[in-house]
């Protein structure tokens, strides 16, 4: 309809609050029905400066449109609902997103443009290859409204008004229905959790792109010196609100770390932080197995059977010559505390950690996409890295050789990089050395087992009856600290030979260089620290042998068994030492120690060398930076997460014997994150912010780590514990179903009397009345013709075990796989609102370059004007020289007729 006066939109306007921005709400009467609009405060990126510098400011301050000469009068904002059949073009949907401020910029300016009139077309005109789209009653509702919209502005351009549309601001969708009440109820949980540091609008998105200096006209630049932020960065509100431990519960303030530290930073503890509250679900479940363990202990069939003293099983000697006859009863606590963590809930709870595991990976590179998203490294290039100094200087040494020795067949290509042949001293010294580490770690492995039998040997000869009865326990517990105390010496060896290797090697680029030493020191670290706990859950007591035939590691020092009730038991014990030890020694003694320790001989060493002045000019306090630079110099990220990767190899790789791994890393984390938070804020000195989009070769390790600890738990659960051999005996070889007569089952027999000689045990009381003596195996009994040999129960429960380890691989894969499947990688809210950013930064530097080649144009037109007016002046003051020249040099001219003045 015709709006003749504008002051009529005005009418029966008043002020509101809503989302905690002012607003109006104007009423247009003269319209098809009452619309609402918010009045915004007009945002213009563009600050292009076409005039003056006060023009310039009130451009940038939003009064003037684009071109920084109309003034902008009214500023109409208006919200539409996406459509969720078909979109048409120009209905303005934007995917998963509401526009929150789709901006129209009205002004009374003199220009007038012509706007086609509105038609409502009910089909009678439409076009033929028109598309007929059905619509629901909330599109057709929004259908009328854009309708309306447009039929608005067309009248307020033809009443004179310009227009200008503004659609760099625009809002992420929010969760409705119940999602949003329970996200609602969450936020109003968590607000004492929340860390009191200023908080970002993450609802609101405003566009934003990698800075340049070539493209400075693109940027709202009011000040240099306040256009990068610095007023956030807080040492200080950092450790009041993170790097204490009184803090520990509050959620880290991530955007601040990031701001502070830089990206490559920000990230890490933000993927800690992720890492550690995942560890709260897998804990709970892990106290529920251990708690199941703990109730059914008492209903436990072949535990009973062991501890039962009418059962007289008669065990063979444990040792030659000095170790007597044994009651299998006497091993009754080693049975009953095997049931904690050798019980049916451990094959569920591996699998659920294989799931939890592939859940924690998906979850962080959801977290890290948006993160990357509104940290604005979504469109963050990789560019190309400057080669190292190193290895700039073995070139020069390569090109002033080749120059010396040049031959015609030398290939100029060749002198401008290292090739293979150059690195190959340093990759036949990298295998080399590697080889000699990994086997310096298995000798180490070798030592503890050689200790273990022969301390058990040497305290099996005591006379104390106490000494011998606890022989086990005592040299369990005693080869475990030295298991501990090895891996901790030969973690800190092997940190510095990586580094060394990784030198010698001699890599272009810095990212080369920490991807190359990552893999080392992983590698090295990674065989360190499980190959003890390997040892134990696949090889101890498999290369036993028999009574009469056993395998002898030095004359007289047989091969270590297991214990009664199964090496599972051992094996917690073993994980259970080494993860704690390593946790509290390593990643907490070692991080607080060392850097103090570096920082007190740093001081006492500048004050030996440094002679002290008597200056009483100076303060006596010293300055900030001064105590700054005497910290610790950064030097990387890579222990870090070097120490919570080993911690997520004991939480993933032996769950299956320890059920409680991932409440001790729990526990360990929550003081970590504090801990490497006090360490970065006031032990380290503050490092170069890096911008990084995501935590580059850790994550593959982690994922390696997953899908290893599938098959390593499958072989843990099918071979060394005893759920198999259960299974086979309650479903096949048990006469009622039930448990009873399984330790009976899995006990075969031996004649004393074919004991090698010199092997019987010496002063046995009750040798004479002994005629078989039981051991753990399944072996055909001496009154069998195949006396001794394995028994057809031995290849029924192997092949068992077999079925088993394929059978668990393949589900926990395939569910694995299913999970990854379900979760997509990258939030879809924010995969949409992406693909709209880069539309509208791409429409925007087609606009702006679009008004940059105007500028340039009317400048070259200008020049060409200016240039013709000049030349045309130029030519008048020729003509007249010309003339004057020409009557002065008359005479000469008709003297000579012959020649022509020009």
């Amino acid at each position: 309809k015709n709006i003749g006066k504008i002051q009529t939109v005005f009418i029966n306007s008043y002020s509101t609050t809503r989302g905690g921005k002012n607003m109006k709400h104007l009423y247009i009467t003269q319209v098809f029905v009452p619309i609402t609009f918010y009045l915004y405060p007009c945002i213009i990126i563009n600050n292009y400066l076409d005039g003056t510098e006060r023009e310039a400011m009130d451009s940038m301050s939003g009064t003037h449109f684009r071109d920084s000469n109309r003034k902008v009068d009214y500023v109409l904002v208006y919200h539409y609902r996406k459509r969720f059949t078909q979109h048409q073009p120009g209905a303005g949907s934007l995917g998963p997103m509401h526009r929150a401020a789709s901006m129209t910029i009205a002004s009374n300016g003199e220009t007038k443009k012509s706007c086609l009139k509105l038609q409502r077309d009910n089909g009678q005109n439409a076009p033929q290859e028109a598309q007929v789209i059905e619509l629901d009653p909330l599109d057709t509702l929004e259908e009328e409204k854009r309708q309306q919209r447009e039929e608005y502005e067309c009248n307020l351009m033809a009443a004179g008004l310009e227009i200008e549309k503004d659609v760099e601001m625009y809002k992420i969708k929010e969760e409705g229905g119940i999602l949003k009440k329970l996200s609602e109820i969450w936020c109003k949980l968590s607000e004492p959790l929340q860390p009191q540091v200023p908080q970002e609008d993450t609802k609101m998105k405003s566009l934003s792109y990698p800075f340049s200096r070539e493209k400075i006209y693109l940027y709202n630049i009011r000040d240099k010196d306040t256009f990068f932020d610095n007023a956030t960065r807080s040492r200080i509100l950092l450790y009041r609100e993170w790097a204490r431990y009184g803090v520990f519960y509050k959620f880290q303030p991530i955007d601040l770390i990031r701001k502070y530290f830089g990206e490559k930073i920000g990230l890490y503890f933000a993927w800690l932080g992720l890492y550690t509250e995942f560890l709260i679900p897998s804990s709970v479940v892990g106290i529920i197995v251990f708690l199941y363990g703990c109730i059914t202990i008492e209903s436990d069939i072949p535990s009973k059977e062991m501890c039962d003293q009418h059962n007289t099983f008669t065990m063979c000697p444990l040792c030659d010559k000095f170790c007597d006859y044994w009651n299998l009863s006497s091993a009754c606590s080693t049975a009953r505390a095997s049931h904690l963590f050798d019980n049916p809930a451990t094959v569920f709870f591996s699998i659920f950690m294989a799931l939890w595991a592939t859940m924690f990976l998906e979850q962080w590179k959801r977290l890290q996409m948006r993160l990357s998203y509104f940290w604005d490294l979504t469109g963050l290039d990789e560019e190309e890295e400057h080669p190292r100094p190193e290895y700039e200087t073995k070139l020069l040494q390569k090109k002033l050789k080749n120059k010396n020795m040049k031959t015609e067949n030398t290939n100029e290509n060749e002198e401008d990089k290292l090739t293979w042949n150059d690195r190959m001293p340093g990759y036949a010294a990298n295998f080399g050395l590697i080889l000699f580490m990994i086997t310096l770690t298995f000798s180490a492995v070798f030592g503890v087992i050689v200790y273990r039998i022969t301390t058990s040997a040497a305290l099996s000869f005591s006379t104390n009856e106490t000494t011998r009865s606890n022989v086990r326990v005592t040299v369990t517990a005693t080869a475990v600290i030295i298991n501990l105390v090895v891996i901790l010496i030969l973690d800190e060896i092997y940190g510095a030979v990586a580094k060394w290797l990784t030198e010698i090697e001699v890599p272009k680029t810095e990212k080369t260089f920490e991807e190359r030493l990552i893999l080392k020191a992983f590698l090295l670290k990674f065989v360190n620290s499980y190959a003890p706990i390997f040892y134990v859950a696949f090889f101890k007591g498999r290369f036993v042998g028999r009574p009469g035939h056993y395998v002898y590691v030095f004359e007289g020092y047989r091969m270590e068994e297991c214990a009664p009730g199964g090496c599972l038991m051992e094996l917690c014990i073993q994980l259970s030492i080494i993860m704690l030890g390593k946790q509290l020694i390593q990643n907490n003694l070692f991080e607080i120690g060392i850097p103090k320790l570096k920082k007190l001989i740093r001081k006492m060493k500048d004050e030996r060398t440094e002679p002290k002045k008597m200056d009483t000019s100076q303060p006596k306090d010293p300055q900030q930076w001064d105590l700054d630079y005497t910290l610790e110099p950064f030097t990387g990220l890579t222990p870090e997460y070097m120490e919570m990767i080993i911690q997520f190899g004991f939480v993933t790789l032996f769950v299956a014997s320890f059920p409680l791994a991932p409440l001790f890393a729990l526990l360990n984390n929550i003081i970590e994150v504090r801990l490497d938070a006090k360490k970065f804020v006031t032990e380290l000195r503050r490092p170069d912010t890096v911008r990084a989009k995501d935590i580059g070769i850790w994550y593959n390790i982690l994922s390696g780590i997953g899908k290893l600890s599938v098959i390593i738990n499958a072989f843990v659960i099918a071979v060394t514990s005893d759920f198999i051999p259960r299974l086979m005996y309650q479903y096949t070889y048990s006469q009622n179903g039930s448990m009873h007569g399984f330790i009976n089952h899995t006990l075969s027999y031996f004649n004393v009397s074919h004991l090698k000689a010199g092997t019987q045990p010496e002063n046995s009381p009750f040798a004479q009345n002994i005629l078989f003596c039981r051991f753990k195996d399944y072996r055909e009994p001496p009154w069998s013709q195949n006396q001794y040999e394995f028994s057809k129960q031995y290849w029924a429960v192997l092949s068992a075990r077999l079925a088993f380890v394929i059978l668990f691989q393949n589900l926990v894969m395939f569910l694995s796989i299913l999970v990854d499947w379900m979760i997509p990688d990258i939030p879809k809210d924010i995969s949409e609102q992406i693909k709209k950013e880069k539309s509208v930064l791409v429409d925007f530097f087609l606009k702006e370059e679009h008004e940059k080649l105007k500028l340039v144009e009317s400048f070259i037109t200008h020049d060409k004007r200016k240039h013709k007016s000049g030349a045309e002046d130029q030519r008048i003051r020729a003509a007249s020289l010309s003339q004057f020249n020409q009557s002065q040099k008359g005479s000469i001219a008709s003297f000579s007729s012959q020649h022509t003045v020009v």
